[in-house]
């Protein structure tokens, strides 16, 4: 597949980079800019608590550059109605119609609540958004959201914050196999290496908060991921060789004796 053909659309609009990343964690909110740079990454995502129009300090919208595209998340929410209340709040205040939905009423695991989720995805994709929701990926449920309206579907790697990579990997490959609609990997990769796997078994995307907010130097980090996103896709589209049960030589073993 030449570069041309292998393109990431979203609502309709074309992305020239497969990293998404968050906003939350960083120890100072003025490192966000250089990261955005850092990462080349165009959708950045933010909870819409966060923001705080009637101050300019504490308002995160100030740190994200204007050609970025917003991704408001319903982080807080803990079913479908709340969820659609924070979406249609961020739309008024100015943020957009992409939406990352997030329904999340287990205080433990932080896992999301697919049933509630797909009921605001189908709320809110009739409204005019552009629904990006957060889901544990099961098939089933994939489906569903694929009926309801979404846009793309996010299915986590493993519970957010853990950095510990694709402990669902399985259930991912066989959404990727199964659903027509970009795959995104959020939630627990913690690691570049972590996301070029996401990418070499064919995500469309990942999104990284985490790992990047909370390392030693998240500018150098953005980079280190927008690389490994880029080394991954490459691979994957590129397509692997076959895997053998037993040694072959990558050169002819005889005949050298004889010349």
């Amino acid at each position: 597949m030449c570069k041309q053909m292998d393109k990431l659309v979203i609502g309709g609009i074309e992305l020239d980079s497969r990293l998404f990343i968050g906003t939350g964690k960083f120890p100072n909110k003025k490192v966000i800019p250089n990261v955005i740079k850092s990462s080349k990454a165009k959708v950045i995502t933010m909870a819409l608590r966060r923001v705080d129009l009637n101050s300019k300090e504490e308002n995160i919208l100030d740190y994200i550059p204007k050609d970025c595209i917003l991704l408001p998340n319903t982080s807080g929410a803990r079913n479908a109605e709340e969820a659609v209340r924070i979406a249609r709040l961020a739309k008024a205040m100015g943020c957009g119609n992409w939406i990352k939905i997030e329904v999340i009423s287990d205080n433990k695991y932080l896992l999301p609540d697919n049933f509630e989720t797909i009921k605001a995805t189908e709320i809110l994709a009739k409204e005019g958004f552009i629904v990006l929701p957060y889901m544990s990926p099961d098939l089933m449920a994939a489906k569903s959201l694929v009926s309801a309206g979404a846009a793309a579907v996010m299915p986590l790697g493993a519970p957010i914050g853990t950095n510990k990579g694709l402990q669902t990997r399985e259930l991912i490959r066989i959404l990727i196999d199964e659903i027509d609609l970009p795959i995104i990997v959020d939630a627990g990769i913690g690691k570049p290496s972590h996301a070029a796997e996401a990418m070499e078994i064919g995500a469309a995307a990942v999104l990284v908060n985490t790992a990047i907010a909370t390392a030693g130097d998240p500018v150098k980090m953005g980079k280190a991921f927008s690389l490994s996103v880029k080394a991954g896709r490459m691979a994957y589209i590129s397509k692997f060789g076959p895997e053998k049960n037993y040694a072959q030589a990558s050169s002819p073993l005889t005949g050298f004796l004889n010349m």
